[in-house]
């Protein structure tokens, strides 16, 4: 008997793959070989050479052919002790805070259920709510990038999300919500689901929801270590009432932060003045790089309380290929939603990388 014919790859997807799947884009990360790269949000800054050294000793006496503790109870110890979480509460690690998400959305799946967030904001709400088979409602912000309030807490009424995303600040706009405005919502949501305060670029603003864990216990705090000067280790963490973080655990893959990770971490918290002094250099960067570009012709800055500033152009696409013709890289924000016409966001980066654009940016704007 003569085996039949096999299937085109083509059909094998169409006849395993989801549709929503197969309408995706991939995650797109351009390359930056050569490039001065403002467009990622990272932490210009290296560890001091002695750190360096340090940690390269630490690391080569890992035992690399074991799995690391499964439970993670030094580093989260650490993490607690050392990051502000309430006493009491404990931490829930993942490999980046994007881990943490998708686990918040396969563990939220209730069918029918929707989750909730103002838009524009982080992509990976909305593709995480979509993978795990939830709705996503986006919630305009206001024409001047602030929160709508009443728009949210409308939103929240009409479709009872078991999930509300906060960025806190917001990505990509920088914009840092009022607090009153966060609580309101996080009160509005209680009867229906989870409120999810993420605060990635906490280290560069004034305010964090961590203290009033205990007073919400439908509020969830999450973090990563990326925007502080760890994006190449990967670890994210969230805190919650201890109830809910027993539950969620159950969806955390074994082992899903590797043992080299867990060592740095260990490594930097054990210095993380290092780190705090050089989020304090880009707090400082970011308000004379906002000064500079304000004094452009052209070009509006919106409020940041990041490590990134979001600005508005004449015309972002021919602004944005003049700059990468100019080997700097920033982020087009003008294709990402229609309230971000014209709009490039920057990376707050060193004194030299900083400089650099500013030169290539007013090059551009008069190429215009």
């Amino acid at each position: 008997m003569n085996p039949s014919k096999p299937d085109s790859a083509e059909a094998v997807v169409a006849n395993v793959i989801r549709p929503v799947v197969r309408g995706w884009q991939s995650y797109h990360v351009p390359s930056a070989e050569g490039m001065v790269k403002l467009d990622a949000m990272e932490n210009p800054y290296v560890l001091p050479a002695a750190l360096r050294e340090e940690l390269a000793q630490r690391l080569a006496a890992l035992e690399l052919n074991r799995y690391p503790v499964p439970s993670y109870t030094r580093l989260k110890a650490a993490i607690c002790d050392r990051l502000g979480v309430p006493a009491g509460y404990d931490v829930l690690l993942g490999n980046g805070s994007d881990e943490l998400i998708t686990m918040l959305s396969v563990a939220c799946a209730i069918p029918g259920r929707t989750i909730v967030a103002p838009e524009p904001g982080f992509v990976m709400y909305g593709v995480s709510a979509r993978m795990a088979g939830l709705d996503y409602v986006g919630v305009p912000l206001r024409a001047d990038l602030t929160l709508d309030l009443p728009a949210m807490l409308a939103a929240i009424a009409e479709h009872k999300p078991v999930v509300t995303w906060l960025g806190y600040p917001n990505n990509p706009t920088g914009t840092l919500y009022e607090m009153a405005d966060v609580l309101r919502i996080v009160e509005a949501a209680a009867p229906y689901g989870l409120v999810v305060v993420d605060e990635a670029y906490q280290p560069f603003a004034a305010s964090t929801l961590m203290p009033a864990l205990p007073q919400h216990n439908n509020l969830i705090v999450m973090r990563t270590v990326s925007k502080l000067g760890l994006a190449g280790v990967r670890l994210g963490y969230l805190a919650a009432a201890p109830a809910l973080l027993r539950e969620l655990d159950k969806v955390r893959p074994p082992y899903n932060v590797n043992l080299l990770t867990e060592a740095a971490a260990l490594f930097v918290l054990d210095h993380l003045q290092v780190l705090e002094g050089q989020a304090a250099r880009l707090r400082e960067a970011r308000g004379a790089l906002a000064a500079e570009l304000a004094a452009l012709d052209g070009v509006q800055v919106f409020p940041s309380a990041a490590n990134f500033i979001l600005i508005r152009v004449p015309d972002a696409d021919k602004v944005f290929a003049a700059l990468l013709a100019r080997k700097v890289l920033v982020k087009n924000a003008g294709r990402m939603h229609v309230l971000l016409q014209n709009c490039l966001r920057i990376t707050v980066s060193s004194e030299e990388e900083n400089s650099l654009f500013l030169t290539a940016l007013k090059a551009a704007l008069r190429d215009l």
